[in-house]
């Protein structure tokens, strides 16, 4: 057993109001990991916690996190959230997507998708479904964690169909099995990837849009300049080949002939 201090923490947050299917297949992927011996883990049901819906007043984008005017538990979520090696999103399909409570939940995480914090911790998802679109949402998912940057194993799909047979049965306990031993690997790696070349154009984007068009009054402008993204390669210390280095280049450059700027703004302003 590995001493505590060195136990991973993985959380898992489950958007299905009842403990039946999705909160069966999430046990049994959180009981594989805790069989490797250094894996704590943590099953948060969205339904135990009071989390109201977003109204759009983007301040938490803008302004920072802090100042979201919705007096709930979000930000009990987000303390699990963000400290947690390894994260795990699993909703039923519902209405051919995720569920409300999911949906929910992650766009009170918006503001995290401005100011990514997922570096070299591990993510992956489960999608429950009777029928179909499993894999779109299992996508979608993959898709957030992209953004947030975590290290993402691809999401599964498994069925709930009743009568549920020993062969449907079988098929969904290997899926669960396979995404355990992969998810487990990357998260024991801690590995910081070179960025694919959408990713890399992703991170000049942004970061040229935001020093060419924010100022110190926007959280994003601050936490880019605090991090030194604003003359970094890419949000870590990575090693570019020659393709990528001019890749790179031509979107800041292109970006910052076409990227209006406010008037009076300095385009050096953060480096």
């Amino acid at each position: 057993m590995a001493s505590e201090d060195l136990m991973m923490k993985v959380a898992a947050f489950v958007g299905s109001a009842r403990r039946q299917h999705t909160y069966r297949a999430v046990e049994r992927f959180l009981a594989n990991l805790r069989a490797r011996g250094d894996v704590e883990t943590e099953t948060v049901f969205l339904s135990d916690y009071r989390l109201e819906i977003c109204k759009g007043c983007t301040l938490c984008t803008g302004k920072g996190e802090e100042l979201c005017p919705l007096q709930d538990d979000r930000d009990l979520l987000l303390q699990k959230f963000f400290g947690a090696d390894g994260v795990v999103f699993a909703s039923p399909n519902y209405s051919f997507n995720v569920s409300g409570l999911m949906k929910v939940f992650l766009d009170r995480l918006a503001f995290a998708l401005h100011r990514p914090r997922g570096f070299g911790k591990a993510f992956t998802s489960i999608t429950v479904e009777a029928i179909y679109r499993g894999k779109e949402i299992a996508r979608y998912f993959d898709f957030i964690g992209m953004g947030l940057r975590f290290n993402v194993v691809k999401g599964r799909v498994v069925k709930s169909l009743e009568p549920m047979t020993d062969e449907v049965r079988q098929r969904n306990e290997k899926t669960i099995d396979r995404l355990s031993r992969e998810f487990y690997a990357t998260l024991a790696s801690r590995k910081l990837p070179t960025p694919s070349l959408f990713e890399l154009f992703m991170f000049r984007w942004g970061r040229t849009s935001m020093r060419l068009m924010l100022d110190e009054g926007w959280r994003d402008y601050c936490y880019y300049r605090d991090q030194g993204w604003f003359t970094s390669d890419y949000f870590y210390p990575t090693r570019l080949g020659p393709v990528k280095k001019a890749f790179a280049w031509s979107v800041d450059s292109w970006f910052s002939r076409r990227i209006p700027r406010q008037p009076g703004h300095d385009a050096l302003k953060g480096k």
